[in-house]
């Protein structure tokens, strides 16, 4: 089973959202946080976290890329906890075993995503508001083979 962690090129998440998600951290969509939004709630790092930002479960911040990795069971079940726990915190829900089956089923589509890819494939969002909510766009960049020379050129220094 596949899912998808954070990953950082350069520093820009570290500008462009309120809440940078941590590199590694497991991440999945969060269109959720936008559901209630409209045009006056889209200024600022606000704006560029619906754009392009996905949801890091444990800081709850927002990244451009993230990358498909493989995941266990048991902690998948683990990060549906901590969602759950999420949704009564900040969004109202009564508790976390009433939110732990929404919280199970935006894990599960993310992992319905990243389960068609190879491992080390980047995958971006892009959002936009539309007449029926928000609507989700995904962009996926394969892995390339690559070999050691393209990144170094090896060789004796002259003496």
């Amino acid at each position: 089973m596949m899912l998808a962690r954070a990953i950082h090129f350069d520093e820009s998440d570290q500008r462009v959202y309120a809440v940078p998600a941590r590199t590694g951290e497991w991440c999945i969509s969060g269109g959720f946080e936008f559901s209630n939004w409209s045009e006056g709630d889209l200024v600022g790092k606000a704006r560029q976290a619906f754009a392009n930002g996905w949801f890091g479960l444990e800081t709850g911040g927002r990244v451009t890329f993230v990358a498909v990795t493989q995941i266990e069971e048991a902690e998948l079940e683990t990060l549906a906890q901590m969602l759950a726990t999420h949704f009564v915190t900040y969004y109202g829900a009564p508790s976390a075993e009433a939110a732990l089956p929404v919280a199970r089923e935006e894990l599960q589509q993310m992992v319905d995503l990243c389960d068609d890819h190879s491992a080390n494939t980047l995958l971006t969002v892009a959002r936009e508001l539309s007449q029926a909510g928000v609507r989700e766009a995904y962009r996926m960049i394969e892995p390339q083979d690559a070999g050691l020379d393209q990144f170094a050129v090896h060789g004796a220094p002259e003496g």
